[in-house]
């Protein structure tokens, strides 16, 4: 009995032995895979990654500012269109009653007797006859002014009810610019705070060289460029760019001095005499498309799947664009973004 309890005891105790080595090893495994899940874990995104973000996300608000900027402009000329057109039909409207009552005053004054005793009364029927066809004359002119009255109160409802619409627009237009305006400034003071973080060395990656830097890296490349231009205007608003290298970014500006990525090509174009459209989305459809295969010097080139940036090609798989405001319009490769499309322009 005493050996049996023994070796009962002895199982028991190296059942319960090894259930705990096999709960350590547990566990042990259990920590190893959580240790080795964060060690698994992404790694946090380069320092300027953030500031990147910040920087399309204000570009993309910067071109719908553009854009709504460009239809407000357009909504208050022609409201002021209508304006003027409303106060001229107004003078034609005064000028046309005030003919309608000096042919009723004449009516009133001349109308006082029946016609048939007037002719009998009369000392000269002759005279009479030569009166009473003109005042039949006169209710014929009478009855034109009352049609062009009529008209031309139309004409000014017209009017009116046209240059209410565009007071809408423009309303509408104008809450757009703030909200977008509201973006573009919580954007940029959110990557101007990121910046501030950042080493040197790393706001180095981001801003790139200075206006000069800007300028030299330019220069190799622009005579090749102009001489591989498909025309003159391209090789014009390529040149204009060029002289533009270090020029500051301010968002919203079109020159002569500083510039949004699509107030760049906007200006070089018009340089050459081209008028383009004011923003990115709108400029990709200004020309003919090409391919990435075919570009010249003097294509736009688009990026981003929402076509918010633009830079001018120059050749050699090298643009310049206006890239963000804490860099200068500069030289960049095209492969720099995701390519979203070409357009040649003339």
């Amino acid at each position: 009995m005493a050996a049996h309890r023994r070796s009962r005891q002895r199982q028991v105790g190296g059942t319960t032995a090894r259930a705990a080595v096999t709960v350590v090893l547990a566990g042990t495994a259990t920590a190893a895979g959580f240790d080795g899940a964060a060690h698994a874990a992404p790694r946090p995104a380069p320092a300027g990654a953030d500031v990147d973000r910040l920087y399309r996300e204000a570009e993309v608000a910067t071109e719908k500012y553009n854009g709504a900027k460009e239809e407000a402009d357009s909504a208050r000329e022609r409201l002021r269109d209508l304006q003027d057109e409303t106060a001229r039909a107004q003078a034609r409207l005064n000028k046309a009653r005030e003919a309608l009552g000096a042919v009723a005053a004449a009516q009133y004054r001349a109308g006082g007797l029946d016609p048939a005793l007037r002719l009998m009364l009369s000392d000269d029927p002759d005279a009479y006859l030569d009166g009473a066809a003109l005042a039949e004359r006169a209710g014929s002119r009478h009855h034109a002014e009352l049609g062009r009255v009529r008209a031309q109160l139309r004409e000014i409802e017209k009017l009116r009810g046209a240059a209410r619409v565009e007071v809408k627009t423009l309303t509408t237009r104008r809450a757009e610019l703030g909200r977008h305006k509201r973006t573009i400034t919580e954007k940029l003071s959110a990557a101007r705070q990121a910046l501030s973080r950042m080493s040197p060395e790393e706001r180095a990656g981001i801003t790139g060289g200075t206006g000069r830097a800007a300028r030299s890296a330019g220069v190799t490349a622009r005579e090749t460029a102009l001489s591989q231009a498909p025309n003159a205007r391209a090789a014009q608003a390529v040149e204009y760019a060029h002289q533009k290298l270090g020029s500051p970014y301010v968002w919203g500006a079109t020159g002569p001095d500083t510039f949004d990525c699509s107030g760049l090509v906007l200006a070089a174009y018009r340089s050459a005499g081209v008028s383009l459209p004011r923003t990115t989305y709108a400029q990709i459809d200004a020309g003919r498309r090409v391919s990435r295969s075919e570009l010249l010097p003097g294509d736009l080139v688009f990026f981003y799947s929402g076509i918010s940036h633009v830079g001018l090609y120059i050749g050699n798989g090298q643009m310049i664009h206006a890239p963000n405001p804490s860099a200068p319009v500069r030289v960049a490769p095209v492969d720099q973004m995701p390519f979203a499309g070409a357009t040649r322009v003339v």
